[in-house]
């Protein structure tokens, strides 16, 4: 049997920005999310980077349909999602929890914990027997490194580590198969991100889950993360191992990413070599006009006329997936990092 477990195949979601009243109005499309490939296995953790504005929360929200999409299809332990309604739909999303990225706004202020935890035993009774949902509830507080005699605590009484651990708390409750996270640490301080961060992979190992962790640190993602997709203007640029990504980036848009990464080598050893810096021109193009070809190429250091024209697709080049016409090419450059005129720029 197949250990893939969620599979997205060409999942776009575009939203019409255009006044609805007006009749006989051209649309205006937002292209969020346009045509993405994925797949989740049984007991991964899959990373999801990319500049803000790039897609990746919007995907998450298709992953766990939270958005239908406008295009492509989503299967689960191959059941089409798509054709789910009602009860069927229900059952399903117990196995598909979300992390919020906001543990402020994430956690209704006027409820106590215990029943933001336990809420979902409500929407699902058969979960677990009605007597027991109150020590369950303690049960999860301690596993997350709260005290469980806090459970009737507002949200407001708790740090912004502690909301986020509440929120993690009440994604685990229903026993899930797969966790989303939704840039689960940015809004905390940085020593409190790794608290967070260990306690998601100990949950994986003990509960057996399987992550997508969105985020635009690469940091994080890198020690989270089994996989990573690099998303830029709603697509898939690269699509590799941790390791294999990160020693050796095939797309021009992922060097640039890594290249403004601090090294913790040169951290550890001032004298290792010093990565070489890609400054990229420009901000990202709009997401309601992409451009032609591929859609790097207004910002592309190694742009060719045929980058402007032809779409590149996801190919599998030197072990990874990768949207670049000139991808092996630029693996097969000594240090992996070109720019327009072949060599590096010091950083």
């Amino acid at each position: 049997m197949s250990d893939v477990l969620l599979q997205a195949t060409g999942l776009a979601k575009h939203y019409d920005t255009a006044p609805r009243l007006r009749p006989g109005r051209a649309k205006s499309l937002v292209r969020a999310v346009d045509g993405v490939d994925l797949e989740l296995r049984k007991g991964e953790s899959l990373g999801i980077v990319g500049e803000s504005g790039c897609g990746k929360s919007t995907l998450l929200r298709l992953l766990c349909a939270l958005e239908r999409p406008t295009a492509g299809s989503l299967t689960f332990d191959g059941q089409d999602v798509g054709r789910l309604r009602g009860a069927a739909l229900r059952r399903w999303r117990r196995r598909v929890q979300v992390v919020f990225q906001d543990p402020y706004a994430s956690l209704n202020p006027r409820m106590r914990v215990r029943d933001i935890i336990g809420e979902g035993y409500d929407i699902h009774p058969d979960a677990i027997p009605k007597q027991g949902r109150r020590r369950r509830v303690e049960e999860l507080l301690e596993l997350v490194g709260l005290e469980p005699a806090h459970a009737d605590r507002f949200p407001h009484q708790f740090s912004g580590g502690q909301r986020q651990r509440i929120g993690i708390a009440r994604g685990i409750a229903l026993g899930p198969d797969v966790l989303l996270c939704d840039e689960p640490v940015s809004a905390l301080d940085l020593s409190v991100q790794a608290q967070v961060v260990n306690l998601l992979l100990r949950l994986q190992r003990e509960l057996g889950l399987s992550l997508v962790f969105v985020s635009h640190d690469l940091g994080v993602v890198r020690h989270v993360s089994d996989r990573i997709a690099v998303m830029y203007l709603g697509k898939v640029a690269e699509y590799a191992d941790a390791s294999r990504l990160y020693e050796r980036p095939g797309h021009p848009y992922t060097q640039a990413l890594l290249s403004a990464e601090p090294s913790l080598d040169r951290i550890r050893n001032p004298d290792a070599p010093r990565r070489r810096r890609i400054v990229l021109a420009g901000d990202p193009p709009s997401p309601v006009n992409p451009p032609s070809g591929c859609r790097f190429h207004t910002r592309c250091p190694v742009v060719r006329d045929v980058c402007r024209q032809v779409e590149p697709e996801l190919a599998q080049v030197d072990g990874r997936l990768t949207a670049c016409h000139f991808a092996g090419e630029l693996l097969g450059a000594d240090d992996g990092v070109v720019n327009a005129s072949g060599a590096g720029r010091e950083g």
